[in-house]
């Protein structure tokens, strides 16, 4: 299967700058520039349901129906991955609810040959009290960390975060249907979250099965520490670039990584280029909406494996993105596409751009009051 047959080639073959094209699963096409270009081998997208504000929300709600519909979606573009993270807060609530979920996504996945990138941790978000992981008004609900800060503070609360991870590796560890899993998303720096990623990830090498271990990165720099940690693969994020320029650079490093440490490198969070600078960085009256296929290309180019954020259309994951008016996402919750330019450019990924749908840039009614953080243009003089 392909899933299957992307990670054992990885390990294999060290996954150099070329494994882009080794998967074969797909026949490449020839691009607009009449250059003949193979396949990426990783195809993905960072998924929650869309009316999901956190991984809490995602299990604790979780409904078969609209997973299965989901990843319908995302086969649809050909695409062979997703990445996103099981819940330690609703896994302390019931855990054999959380394991019967778990197992349904994997076997959703599977039969659509999708291969799965599971974190267990959450770098992200704001504290994970009772009133910020149930909140779905869209003004104000919120990602939330996981664990929380209290619990990061000392470390002799995180014993039970270690049972937390045997009891996911004692069930996942060697399960073909996943790609890998995450200790943690971004856990920065030298930081409370970084020294608590680390302890659980040498409890995962205790726990350690076939399925590759890695760390959401939030930059390639960080893996220097996460290659000494024992990371079979490294990741990187970068969503918002002003230029493509910028990320050609960066997929050209990321390749020479690979090659050099003889690891696979993945791109695993990206989104659009936009004007402003940095994630946090101004967002103009035309920089709000998604705009896959501003990078898709350069992303197909470099041959890099990739995951971007994110499959369904929803309000931005994090507050800071939300209130500039931010929206994410290819479809809507009936099927419908915001671009479809964008589900072509991800789907061109494949080899194939051939996709169609209906066309709609329009915000879920459901989120509509997030439109008046929208940035309007500015009148006429």
């Amino acid at each position: 299967m392909v899933r299957q047959q992307t990670r054992r080639q990885f390990l294999a073959a060290g996954a150099t700058a070329t494994t882009a094209a080794v998967a074969g699963c797909l026949v490449g096409s020839a691009d607009a520039e009449g250059v003949f270009r193979p396949p990426v081998d990783l195809r993905g997208a960072i998924y929650l349901p869309a009316r999901a504000y956190n991984t809490y929300q995602m299990w604790a709600d979780y409904d078969e129906a609209v997973v299965e519909r989901d990843l319908g979606y995302a086969a649809s573009l050909n695409l062979n991955a997703v990445r996103t993270w099981v819940n330690y807060e609703f896994w302390m609530e019931d855990p054999e609810a959380h394991r019967r979920a778990i197992d349904h996504f994997l076997a959703a996945a599977a039969e659509r040959d999708i291969g799965v990138l599971l974190g267990l941790f959450e770098g992200v978000g704001q504290q994970p009290t009772e009133a910020n992981l149930e909140d779905t008004d869209p003004l104000t609900a919120t990602a939330v960390q996981s664990p929380a800060l209290w619990h990061l503070e000392r470390r002799d609360r995180w014993e039970n975060s270690r049972r937390f991870v045997r009891w996911f590796m004692a069930r996942y560890r060697d399960d073909e249907r996943l790609l890998a899993i995450e200790v943690m998303n971004e856990p920065g720096w030298a930081s409370l979250k970084l020294r608590f990623a680390e302890a659980m990830f040498r409890t995962l090498t205790e726990e350690r099965g076939s399925v590759p271990l890695t760390v959401g990165s939030t930059s390639l720099a960080n893996n220097a520490q996460y290659l000494d940690w024992g990371a079979d693969i490294l990741q990187f994020h970068y969503n918002f670039a002003n230029r493509p320029g910028t990320i050609e650079n960066l997929l050209a490093d990321a390749n020479r990584l690979a090659s050099r440490v003889d690891k696979p490198v993945w791109f695993s969070e990206w989104q659009r280029i936009r004007t402003g600078v940095g994630f946090t960085g101004e967002v103009t009256h035309d920089d709000w909406y998604p705009n896959y296929s501003s990078l898709a290309p350069v992303i197909r180019r470099a041959g890099v494996d990739n995951f971007f954020w994110s499959l369904m259309i929803k309000p931005a994951y994090v507050v800071v993105q939300r209130k500039n008016g931010v929206v994410n996402g290819v479809f809507h919750e009936d099927g419908a596409v915001w671009s479809l330019d964008d589900a072509r450019a991800l789907k061109a990924m494949s080899g194939d751009d051939e996709f169609h749908a209906e066309e709609r840039p329009e915000w879920p009614t459901w989120a509509e009051s997030v439109t008046q953080w929208v940035p309007r243009e500015p009148p006429e003089q």
